[in-house]
């Protein structure tokens, strides 16, 4: 299966010193990521990249920005979005099956690792992945909470603010909570 929003960037065009590339979503593109993503649309999708090789692989920090629209979890209401988001990433040779799979522990500064095979990088899948990550993963909209009252959903405050039956209290005394 191929990307949807292909964007290979071959390796020997990268070296010690930045490389800026900038991508774009064609509307295709857009539509594709967007049923991949089950959204309702993505209406823009850019990023650019400032690439660099170091010792291990190739470094990219850059900046996304999509104008996305969601479906509500609970209404389906369309809910538009918009996401700025700056990302760094290092992009590693997909490790053999001889090499070595030691767990790393990494700090917070350190880059999100994404793998790769061949004499590319695909910027785009990179991009689309950035996006993935970005989206709000439960979207509501200003109707939400009532549909939720309505269907006697109740909210985690409602619920602490309740009083606790008996045999909830009497497990909470004994679990001394």
């Amino acid at each position: 299966m191929s990307p949807e929003f292909a964007r290979p960037h071959r390796l020997d065009q990268i070296g010690a010193a930045e490389t800026a590339i900038d991508i774009a979503a064609t509307a295709e593109e857009r539509a594709a990521l967007a049923r991949r993503f089950d959204l309702v649309a993505i209406d823009a999708l850019t990023a650019l990249f400032a690439l660099r090789r170091d010792a291990a692989g190739v470094q990219a920090r850059g900046h996304l920005s999509a104008a996305v629209t969601q479906s509500c979890g609970v209404t389906g209401d369309p809910l538009p979005a918009t996401i700025e988001e700056d990302f760094a990433i290092r992009f590693l040779p997909e490790p053999g099956e001889d090499e070595s799979h030691d767990e790393v522990e990494l700090a917070e500064e350190d880059l999100d690792t994404v793998f790769y095979t061949g004499s590319a990088l695909d910027l785009g899948e990179a991009a689309a992945e950035t996006l993935a990550l970005a989206l709000d993963p439960f979207p509501r909209s200003p109707g939400a909470a009532a549909a939720l009252r309505e269907a006697g959903v109740i909210s985690e405050d409602d619920a602490a603010a309740a009083p606790l039956s008996p045999l909830a209290a009497a497990l909470k005394a004994k679990l001394g909570k």
